[in-house]
């Protein structure tokens, strides 16, 4: 009998620093703290793996945080930990995030041989005054030594990072920075414009002052930009923000938008199997001293899957199909959702596209730029 086919996203929550923007759960830790994380993470992944013996795992993803600030050592060890407990596919794709200045040649050949095969680093800005902004730990000096030591070290699978609408960026400054990022021909490109989150120090500095950041219209100006110069270069948009080469796209997170199944390891890290949600505990000490970990579960409703399939479905330039609607929810796609569909079609945010015996329903690109309007039209409740 086939296995089903199962993520696993593993989170390392600590950073050098604090980025400026940054609201994920990260932050700096000691040595100390840093190996008993590691040994409950790695306790947590043998434990869960009875529960998951009938998946093959297809991708694993290290996030944080970020994942290279621990040592090549303790890396390895998580990863082992995996193979020795689940059944990983011959041709798993394993990612890890780095940020320049926490892995240098060694480290990456290590990761390497231990089973790493997809880099994704964080780059965000090729001018060292906008990484200051940030509060970034790295100059554009040390990503392109920590570029040439990931090509050096084997990885022929990397993404790139980058950021839009930073404070002080102009179209020109950002045209350059792409224009950069292109010349060295990464695998993938991941282009986000910056948000804002309460709680950064960027909320403090800029909510009540957005007259300090480039306006909407340079915003969609610098991703206007971003779709056609990659176009040009090669580079195929397969989801809202992310780019990459011909059959590299990110397996691991198009499991999300596709609503694949996920078991997320490690603190605050979240999960989807079947149709439960959980996540885990966002308290370090609770989740370093318990060995039951309490978790947040959500049993989805199928109102509630059918709309997860619709708004994450509609991240992916490719879209929403009618058919898979229906064979998943026993309901025509039209019958549900029809008359917002005819409304964004009609106002051409959205197209219908009939692919041999299928029918897709996708945003168009005037679409992407409301595209969070859009998916919101699609909650039923």
């Amino acid at each position: 009998m086939k296995k089903q086919q199962l993520s696993i996203y593993v989170h390392i929550p600590f950073c050098m620093q604090k980025c400026r923007y940054c609201d994920f759960l990260s932050a700096p830790a000691d040595d100390s703290t840093k190996e008993r994380y590691v040994n409950r993470l790695c306790h947590e992944i043998a434990n869960e793996s009875k529960a998951l013996n009938e998946y093959e795992v297809d991708t694993v993803f290290f996030g944080g945080g970020t994942p290279t600030v621990l040592s090549g050592e303790m890396l390895e060890r998580i990863l082992n930990e995996i193979y020795v407990n689940y059944c990983v596919s011959e041709d798993a794709e394993i990612s890890i995030e780095c940020n320049p200045g926490t892995a240098d040649y060694d480290k990456l050949c290590k990761l390497e041989k231990a089973g790493f095969n997809r880099l994704s680093i964080g780059l965000q800005s090729v001018h060292d005054e906008e990484l200051a902004v940030l509060g970034r730990i790295h100059t554009y000096a040390q990503f392109e030594a920590c570029y040439a030591d990931a090509r050096k070290a084997g990885f022929d699978n990397i993404n790139i990072d980058l950021m839009s609408a930073l404070p002080g960026q102009s179209l020109t400054s950002y045209g350059a920075c792409l224009e950069k990022v292109i010349s060295l021909r990464p695998e993938h490109i991941s282009a986000y414009s910056l948000i804002i989150e309460e709680g950064t120090p960027f909320y403090e500095q800029y909510a009540d002052h957005p007259e300090r950041l480039p306006d909407e219209e340079t915003d969609r100006a610098m991703y206007e930009c971003t779709r056609k110069r990659l176009l040009e270069a090669g580079y195929e948009r397969y989801e809202i923000s992310n780019y990459s080469l011909p059959g590299l796209e990110c397996r691991h997170n198009l499991v999300y938008w596709r609503r694949g199944q996920y078991r997320g390891f490690g603190i605050g890290a979240a999960s989807l199997i079947g149709e439960t949600r959980f996540s885990n505990v966002d308290d370090f000490e609770v989740y370093i001293n318990n060995t039951h970990i309490k978790r947040d579960m959500q049993v989805l409703t199928q109102q509630e899957q059918m709309e997860e399939f619709m708004f994450l479905g509609l991240r992916c330039t490719k879209g929403v199909c009618a058919q898979v609607f229906e064979r998943l929810f026993g309901q025509r796609m039209e019958a549900v959702y029809g008359q917002v569909i005819e409304y964004y079609v009609n106002l051409k945010l959205m197209v219908c596209v009939q692919e041999k015996e299928e029918t897709w329903y996708r945003l168009t690109n005037a679409g992407i730029d409301v595209s969070n309007e859009i998916f919101a039209s699609f909650l039923l409740s």
